[in-house]
């Protein structure tokens, strides 16, 4: 079978396809993408070693204006560029972002049976449109089962997951070890890793910064902040210029093996993407969700209320997020160890490590 994955832009959608796209590759399957030339995918696809074809994309903007106009029309345009690469396929996976959108336009029009996954708990509108003409829906939060069209073919899933990052459950110690060598941190500190996606979030880091004066007495702990590349030189330069008395910090900009930064973390601090939500809980660890207040549909609160409610999270919204509540947070976490033991085990038992490959057995279903 030639499987294509299509979509992209943050690594959201960028990583759960890449597990998908190994798991197919395990079975002998055929796997190649289709993504835009400036989404993580133009790097991550590559240096995962599958083929990524590029089309033009724009978001969908829910407005009267101009540029209202232009995310369709740019998507009819990408489609008939699309039919090409997708011709003779045996099936379609959209995993989201704008890509996604005319890859599946081409598909129905050269006939070849679509699968969409939807990360969060609320739909965005283009999947809720394209459920239409899909063979089936895999979701990774079953809160969104009853968000899509009646007669669409919905499925629970779960969000896929990396496998490196699954292996955080039974290796941690070793990685764990790898990590300190790589991020120059120490054993014996409880460690608290924050970041905001893999694009950063700026209030979120400036908050850490602030957090980190206000805890530079407390030689029992160790910061790793990944800033997203954007912010990364302001927010380093600031973090590393204060005082601190015992308090060990580190900044990076990105960090492609994650799994080493979960296997050090005690608590996590971060945004409610889905995907961070599903590799949070896929590792069994506690954490803090500050959720993005822009989101369109207010998604990513959907997401971690939907941990919170299971018992693996502590949800801080972001009018609320400052220096002091972020550290009172923090230390209303890590210093209470039954609370946090309770909390990796819910976050655990919410987690769905086999997402990978029940998505990759719908996909199979429909192909055939």
């Amino acid at each position: 079978m030639r499987a294509l994955i299509a979509g992209g832009g943050t690594a959201g959608h960028v990583y759960p396809g890449l597990a998908l796209a190994a798991a197919l590759s395990a079975r002998g399957h055929e796997v190649s993408f289709l993504g835009t030339a400036d989404g993580l995918e133009a790097r991550l696809v590559p240096e995962a070693g599958y083929e990524l074809a590029s089309v033009p994309a724009r978001p969908f903007v829910r407005e009267v204006s101009v540029q209202a106009l232009r995310g369709p029309a740019t998507a009819v345009s990408a489609a008939r560029t699309a039919r090409p690469l997708v011709r003779g396929a045996g099936v379609l996976v959209g995993m989201g972002g704008y890509a996604s959108v005319s890859a599946v336009m081409a598909a129905r029009r050269e006939r070849v049976p679509v699968v969409l996954h939807e990360q969060n708990t609320i739909p965005g509108l283009a999947n809720r449109i394209l459920s239409r003409v899909a063979a089936a829906v895999a979701v990774g939060f079953a809160e969104a089962e009853r968000r899509f069209p009646r007669g669409a073919r919905v499925v629970v899933t779960g969000n896929p997951v990396r496998e490196a990052v699954l292996l955080v459950r039974t290796e941690r110690d070793a990685l764990a070890e790898a990590a300190r060598e790589r991020f120059e941190l120490e054993a014996g500190r409880k460690t608290v890793v924050v970041f905001g996606g893999s694009l950063g979030a700026l209030h979120v880091d400036r908050a850490a910064v602030g957090a980190c004066g206000l805890l530079a007495s407390r030689a029992d702990l160790q910061v790793l902040l990944i800033t997203g590349p954007p912010h990364f030189e302001a927010i380093r330069d600031d973090l590393y210029a204060r005082g601190r008395d015992g308090l060990l910090v580190r900044a990076e900009p990105f960090v492609d093996r994650m799994e080493l930064a979960y296997a050090l973390a005690d608590v996590v601090v971060a945004r409610a993407g889905a995907g961070s939500v599903a590799e949070i809980a896929a590792c069994g660890l506690p954490s803090l969700l500050i959720p993005y207040p822009h989101a369109v549909a207010g998604e990513q609160d959907a997401n971690a209320r939907a941990l919170q409610r299971a018992g693996g999270a502590s949800v801080l919204l972001d009018d609320q997020l400052t220096t002091e509540s972020l550290a009172t947070r923090i230390e209303s976490l890590i210093d209470h160890p039954e609370r946090l033991a309770a909390m990796a085990e819910r976050s655990s038992a919410f987690g769905r490590p086999d997402a990978t490959e029940r998505l990759a057995d719908l996909v199979e279903e429909v192909a055939r």
